[in-house]
């Protein structure tokens, strides 16, 4: 999922943005609730996750201002706060779900299952095209039957493709898709990637470029 971490304590975001992204998520940061705004009008994210008390926007107002611009992502609050009133008018807002700091990250990750579960938009639990397939749910990868060992954005890339099948994707498209707006990184690097994937795939087996060059447009899937 791509996600928006919107907490002004770095002391919290750091280590909970190093987690989600070792879960295979692409994280952004903001510190504070103007600069969450500011990046959910930049990029769809699938997932917000929003800390109650913030500088120069507060949680609940960046939650009603994301769901009045009819905003589609699923918003979970952070917060201390532990009563009942604060909990309503966290959901009356427009969040999906909230939870009481401090909190473990198996507890978090277990939630953004859920959340992803609820989502109309929750793809299919195993992704596969020919003898290549991609478990979502455990993060693994096999060519005929054999596991794949793939770095995390090999593997986000990989799931890209996978996800639409027939759809040419831009060097800049998958960009958008899997790099932090805030990083810096180059078209290069997609294409790096995409030749150490082709590489992992015919070693496992495949007698010919799973991922091929649509020249002048980008990559896609070959068809079988």
């Amino acid at each position: 999922m791509r996600i928006l971490l919107v907490e002004d304590d770095h002391r919290i975001a750091k280590p909970l943005a190093e987690d989600l992204r070792h879960q295979h998520h692409v994280v952004d940061l903001a510190k504070d609730g103007l600069e969450g705004w500011e990046a959910a009008q930049v990029v769809a994210y699938d997932l917000i996750l929003l800390d109650l008390m913030l500088p120069k926007l507060d949680g609940i107002s960046l939650c009603k201002r994301l769901r009045n611009a009819k905003s589609q992502a699923l918003i979970l609050m952070l917060t201390a706060r532990d009563t009942t009133s604060d909990k309503i008018i966290g959901l009356d807002a427009g969040a999906d779900d909230y939870l009481i700091k401090p909190f473990e990250l198996e507890e978090l990750a277990a939630r953004i299952r859920a959340l992803a579960r609820r989502s109309p938009e929750t793809k299919p639990t195993i992704l596969a095209h020919g003898q290549l397939t991609l478990d979502p749910s455990t993060c693994n990868v096999t060519y005929a039957r054999e596991p794949l060992a793939l770095t995390p954005r090999e593997y986000m890339i990989l799931e890209c493709f996978l996800r639409s099948p027939s759809q040419v994707l831009t060097r800049s498209a998958i960009l958008d898709k899997l790099w932090e707006f805030d990083k810096s990184s180059s078209e290069e690097t997609i294409k790096t990637h995409i030749t150490n994937l082709r590489r992992k795939l015919k070693a496992a087996g495949s007698s010919e470029d799973l991922i091929e060059t649509v020249y002048g447009l980008g990559y896609r899937l070959h068809s079988i």
